[in-house]
């Protein structure tokens, strides 16, 4: 679809933002059931090898093929999304619920906003700095003494997050392919034999649980796949495309809200008032930062890339 298109076709968009919405919100949910049965850096290393072949074959067709240096940049990329960012999420949902795991994750554009004005000197408006004060604010209920929230997974969080916002600065500028598809492909492949290395290291081998394979832990793996990694993505690299940055960067504040509700909804997982108080201040934050970026210091046009975004696969 072109640009011109999504201007004339309003539903496209509609459809498109609500599957990211609702589909990447509810990607926590299936993990934690995932996560009762399937050891987890092992269940995202086999989920990203199933998603990223079908992906690559899917994609990849009827292209250029990719260059060493492209696959180098994917697997740095991959590393920092997929083997951090999200098999990090996938080993904390083990000592968290969902919903509370979807609201820290949330802090990632906070991360970036950081980093944005350390290495890119990307200065953010008064707005954005209050968002910033917020967001931190409500992690700060999170994790403090009573607050709900598992200490160490909540630091294991905030080095994912760190870690996806750093990969998704990098990706900006990174010799990746153009076509974003393929890209993700790329991405998903790299990353999983980093999550096997990681999950045998950690004895993950020895910890399948017979009821990994019985109906809904095994639905919920197969939705991860072909939903979560397939379907959202499609929709969020057709986005990117052909809308505004700033109306497809709505999601990072609208699946924790998705995700807090499918937890309570599904896995009966308690909403306190802590939770919810620091659960608005988080989604405040996110949503001040992103309506508060100012553009960034002119750099010579040499300097001036067009970094793929397709590395941005948030579940």
């Amino acid at each position: 679809m072109t640009a011109a298109f999504a201007r004339r076709s309003p539903p496209a968009v509609v459809v498109a933002l609500a599957t990211v919405y609702v589909v990447w919100g509810s990607t926590y949910l299936a993990i934690r059931i995932t996560d009762r049965t399937q050891p987890p850096l092992l269940m995202s290393s086999i989920r990203f090898l199933i998603a990223g072949s079908l992906l690559y074959a899917i994609a990849a067709r009827g292209g250029p093929r990719p260059t060493w240096r492209e696959w180098r940049a994917a697997a740095v990329v991959g590393a920092a999304l997929l083997l951090v960012g999200n098999g990090g999420v996938a080993w904390a949902e083990t000592r968290i619920n969902s919903g509370l795991a979807a609201l820290l994750v949330a802090m990632m554009p906070l991360w970036m906003a950081l980093l944005d004005r350390v290495f890119r000197g990307r200065r953010l408006s008064a707005l954005g700095a209050l968002g910033l004060a917020i967001g931190f604010g409500g992690v700060f209920l999170l994790v403090r003494p009573g607050g709900g929230a598992d200490a160490f997974a909540a630091g294991v969080l905030a080095l994912t997050t760190l870690s996806w916002a750093a990969g998704s600065l990098y990706a900006r500028e990174a010799p990746l392919p153009s076509r974003p598809l393929v890209s993700a492909a790329m991405q998903m492949l790299c990353a999983s034999p980093l999550l096997a290395v990681a999950g045998l290291i950690g004895g993950e081998a020895s910890h399948v649980h017979q009821n990994a394979f019985s109906a809904k832990p095994l639905l919920a793996f197969a939705y991860l796949v072909l939903v979560g990694s397939l379907i959202g993505f499609t929709a969020y690299a057709w986005l990117i495309r052909n809308v505004r940055t700033s109306v497809v960067s709505t999601y990072a504040y609208v699946n924790p809200v998705v995700a807090v509700t499918l937890g309570a909804v599904f896995l009966n997982e308690g909403i306190g008032a802590t939770t919810l108080v620091a659960g608005a201040a988080i989604v405040l934050a996110v949503v001040l930062i992103v309506r508060g970026r100012s553009a960034p210091a002119p750099a010579p046009a040499a300097q001036i890339r067009a970094g793929a975004p397709g590395a941005t696969l948030a579940a």
